[in-house]
């Protein structure tokens, strides 16, 4: 199993915590400094060519941002008076490998080897809604993705293409966007514009579940996009005496979530709930800098989910599934980005999660290989994937 570079401390060790902090900083900051490297330009959102034999995905894009000055950004990391929609097709460059993401170097990019923009259209709600009942097909499933922390509008648009393109799920791609600044030291911004956000969410939401031609929603949610999505998820079942029976499936990837508010959220939800999917990996960087910037404990989406106080607070909740993805290994220098970087995380997304499956259906005992569970689903895992389900109920 991997190890991080910094052990982790428990708040409790306020001593070692004193010094502790400013190293963990310091390497965090390289980490991200060195990320931010390769990070896109500005201004790729100018629709041009694609090319032949390359992939094509039509998504809808829900996003609270304001519309940004230059339409080859469309809209800026500041919040927006209201929800926003568009249109948006992305060129999939042909002979790619599985989870990786070639963002052009410069506008409007190569089609032949860059993600690039075909098509962008305004919508307003009423196309929205026929956009639900146009674009679901037979499958009538629907995806949406909710991007985390430190994403601009741009890089949210390719990650979802990716992720859409490279899952191969037969479902209707649909981005929330929340008002990220795209800027490293932002991050109580980003808190404050994602919790902006929440009901913005659970409105887009409600007008999928209430198309007719839709049958299952599944949430993929990022890092602090986690918030967003939970809190959306139990206003709804809130308001509704349990979530929206096409609301299937939510998978928090790297939750950005204290965990005793996660399981507070999900206990609100009651009974009627979707199953929930937790990708945690004790490597994550941006979580360990994300404890540091909150003075929390660990962040849900960096536990190890073997421990005993972790198993308390989760273990009882019913419908949801821990996997451990420490093990896994990517191109990503921070191990924030696994959900959609490794083949095996992407293909169990595609595979089984958006279609509405449960990990862990099959009589799973604690931990064991995902390989165990993947001969079924015709799974093909290239390292391990640890799965604990809680067996609990509420």
């Amino acid at each position: 199993m991997l190890r991080t570079i910094v052990e982790p401390v428990e708040a409790a060790d306020a001593p070692a915590c004193q010094s502790y902090f400013p190293r963990i900083l310091a390497v965090l900051l390289i980490a991200f400094g060195l990320a931010a490297c390769a990070s896109a330009p500005e201004g790729l959102l100018v629709p041009g060519p694609t090319t032949a034999g390359a992939g094509r995905v039509d998504m809808l894009a829900a996003t609270t941002r304001a519309a940004a000055d230059d339409p080859a950004v469309l809209f800026s990391g500041d919040r927006g008076d209201g929800v926003s929609f568009a249109k948006i097709v992305v060129s999939v460059p042909p002979d790619r490998e599985v989870g990786s993401l070639q963002t052009p170097r410069t506008p409007p990019g190569d089609p032949r080897r860059d993600f690039t923009v075909t098509a962008v259209e305004p919508l307003d709600e009423a196309k929205t809604r026929a956009w639900f009942m146009t674009s679901v097909g037979k499958s009538r499933r629907v995806f949406v993705f909710v991007h985390g922390f430190n994403t601009s509008f741009e890089r949210a648009v390719f990650r979802f293409a990716q992720l859409a393109s490279d899952t191969d799920a037969a479902a209707a791609p649909v981005l929330f966007s929340w008002p990220s600044r795209g800027r490293l030291l932002d991050y109580k911004r980003d808190t404050d514009n994602a919790s902006y956000s929440r009901s913005d969410l659970a409105r887009l939401l409600d007008i999928a579940a209430a198309s007719p031609n839709v049958s299952e929603i599944t949430i993929l949610a990022h890092s602090l996009g986690s918030w967003v999505a939970v809190e959306a998820v139990r206003q709804l079942s809130l308001q509704r005496n349990g979530t929206p029976r096409k609301i299937t499936n939510l998978v928090l990837a790297s939750p950005d979530l204290d965990i005793g508010v996660f399981r507070r959220q999900v206990e609100d939800m009651g009974p009627r709930r979707p199953q929930i999917t937790l990708f945690v990996a004790q490597s994550d960087r941006a979580l360990q800098l994300s404890r540091f910037l909150t003075r929390g404990l660990t962040r849900l989406g960096a536990i190890d989910p073997s421990r005993d106080e972790y198993m308390r607070q989760i273990g009882s909740l019913s419908g949801v599934t821990v996997l451990d993805l420490t093990a896994l290994q990517s191109n990503d220098r921070i191990n924030h980005d696994l959900y959609a970087q490794s083949p095996a995380a992407v293909r169990l997304i595609g595979d089984r999660l958006i279609q509405g499956q449960q990990i862990g259906s099959e009589e799973i005992d604690g931990f064991a290989p995902v390989e165990a569970l993947g001969s079924a689903a015709g799974l093909v895992v290239s390292a391990p994937i640890l799965v604990l389900q809680a067996a609990g109920s509420n």
